[in-house]
């Protein structure tokens, strides 16, 4: 196929089959009835791409090879009964042709698209009207089906038909600072709904390198046109970011919205943003990310360029987080690359528990562990951050920690179970046939995944030693010198293979400022060791043992230590 074969761009649809994305802008397009969509433009257009997509060549006469008027010609007679549908083409040719059109066009990601224009009418209804096109398309599939086959079907299937999700955008009057009028027209994101278990899919699977900085503002490299960006706005933690996405990178887009909470339009009119990110720049500096601090209007401005390695979801969220903790420690802030779960046990005992290391140290099989081998003695567990929080002293003198996402990205490759979270058929899945397969699933509120929560215990990770249990340091400095150290076996997660090394175990923030974090850095050991905290680290054998045997030792260790101290 060529590059214009596998694209339409039109006022109301758009489909890109290299990204394998659609959208449908249904104020440019609205449809009635079955035959108001067998009409349309939009359905001639998803004729055209598939029939372009198909290879019949062996068989003169297959209906594939009819060209895509004749081809939505036949279907309207099939509808309306008209023998004359069946002069050219056998019925089971048409029908093997329908489902294959229609798997072809469910395959994509396709979102529709509706403008609330102070319409309070559009924004109630917004979600029915979606339904009504999925109920269309759904009943124009099965009524040309059941002509074709000569029956009606004994078993319905009520698949997302139409489309797999639908945002509500609207514009937004903001303070543009000089330089970034050409944000200006971009539609904001006001509501989204999914329709999950969603499966999407990317060209990569794997995230590589770290994000570095930038002399140049990217937002020079920015011409961005509406319709083709969209922006959503998220809270993640308490920083405010404007996500300005490349609609072929709608996967990444959607996916957002089970990860960050969306900002509402209160929260986004009249609002400079703390963050900005340029996600799918046709050029940045050697075509790779990057950060940028516009000191002078105070924004952290990111930009990924569109290539096909940066379609992997780690691209999007690692530097949403990269961001943050840069505004984090700007503000004196620590960031904690780990996960933090506040567990209830039935002796009467609540523990805040945080686990430290970067991706493959053995954070969430931690985790997984415990909850498998105390799963009669732990009432509950909850989760307050899955993979970025901070550690900061509060205006009371006492350290707290809060979370940044409201859901979790989790790999499925090793994850016998849901763990800490429930609600995996509200799941976003990515790549799921795939190596480091993921899902995101939504798993607290924003309320309180930026509470200040207390912490009890706070364990590193270590993936990379014989020893089984755990180990509580002595000193302040032996627990900064494994922390700040960051060593791992990498396990396929990065790009990273063997042994390495990064700094304070986080490569989203505080490995490009290290000289700014460190003295945070000092302040929190020395705090944690003054109150008591239980500063130690886990042995999880996972960089050694694959059989996690030696690490349901550490969990059980861990089990005890809890519930007597």
């Amino acid at each position: 196929m060529t590059e214009n074969s596998q694209k339409i761009q039109t006022n109301a649809l758009y489909v890109n089959l290299d990204r394998g994305v659609a959208t449908l802008n249904l104020s440019e397009a609205y449809y009635n009835d079955i035959y108001s969509l067998i009409n349309s433009d939009e359905l001639l257009d998803i004729v055209k791409l598939y029939l372009g997509s198909r290879n019949p060549d062996y068989d003169d006469d297959a209906f594939d090879n009819a060209t895509p008027e004749e081809y939505v010609e036949v279907l309207k007679k099939i509808l309306i009964n008209d023998g004359s549908a069946y002069d050219n083409y056998d019925p089971k040719e048409i029908l093997a042709s329908i489902e294959a059109l229609y798997s072809f066009y469910r395959s994509l990601l396709r979102v529709s698209v509706i403008n609330y224009s102070n319409s309070k009418i559009a924004g109630n209804e917004f979600k029915m009207i979606d339904t009504h096109l999925n109920e269309l398309v759904r009943k124009l599939y099965r009524v040309i089906e059941e002509k074709l086959q000569g029956f009606t079907n004994r078993t319905y299937r009520q698949v997302n038909a139409a489309t797999n999700a639908s945002m509500l955008v609207q514009p937004h009057d903001w303070p543009i600072p000089e330089g970034y009028e050409e944000l200006r027209d971009i539609d904001f994101i006001n509501t989204v709904m999914l329709r999950p278990p969603m499966m999407m899919h990317t060209k990569s699977n794997k995230r590589e390198g770290v994000f570095s900085a930038v002399e140049e503002n990217p937002i020079k490299r920015f011409h961005g046109q509406k319709g083709q960006w969209y922006c959503y706005p998220a809270k993640i933690g308490e920083s405010l970011a404007y996500i300005y996405f490349n609609v072929d990178y709608l996967v990444n887009g959607i996916a957002l919205s089970n990860l960050f909470e969306l900002a509402s339009p209160d929260e986004v009119e009249g609002q400079k943003p703390d963050l900005i990110l340029l996600f799918g720049l046709e050029k940045t500096e050697g075509m790779v990310s990057h950060y940028y601090l516009d000191k002078k209007n105070k924004i952290w401005v990111g930009e990924v360029p569109y290539t096909d390695k940066t379609t992997y979801f780690g691209y999007m969220k690692k530097m949403c987080l990269t961001l943050h903790n840069l505004h984090q420690i700007n503000n004196g802030r620590l960031p904690i690359h780990g996960s933090m779960l506040k567990i209830r046990f039935t002796n009467g005992k609540e523990k805040n528990v945080v686990f430290f290391g970067d991706s493959g140290a053995g954070k969430s099989e931690s985790i997984e562990a415990l909850q498998e081998i105390a799963d009669d003695k732990i009432v509950d567990m909850e989760t307050i951050f899955d993979d970025m929080g901070s550690f900061t002293i509060g205006d009371d003198g006492k350290l707290y920690a809060q979370g940044t996402e409201t859901g979790a990205f989790v790999r499925l490759d090793d994850l016998s179970s849901a763990v800490a979270f429930n609600n995996m058929d509200r799941g976003v899945y990515l790549n799921p046939e795939r190596q480091n397969a993921r899902v995101i699933i939504p798993a607290d509120t924003y309320e309180h995944v930026v509470e200040h929560h207390p912490v009890d215990m706070w364990l590193y990770a270590n993936n990379y030693s014989d020893e089984v249990g755990i180990h509580r340091f002595d000193t302040e400095e032996d627990a900064k010198k494994v922390f700040i150290a960051g060593k791992r076996k990498a396990l396929g997660t990065t790009d990273e293979v063997g042994m390495s090394s990064t700094f304070f175990a986080n490569p989203f923030g505080p490995v490009q400022e290290q000289e700014k974090t460190k003295p945070i850095i000092d302040k929190v050991f020395n705090k944690l060791f003054n109150d008591g905290v239980y500063v130690g680290e886990i042995y999880t054998h996972l960089g050694n043992d694959k059989s996690k045997d030696a690490l349901k030792e550490s969990a059980q260790e861990l089990l005890d230590v809890l519930m007597n101290n």
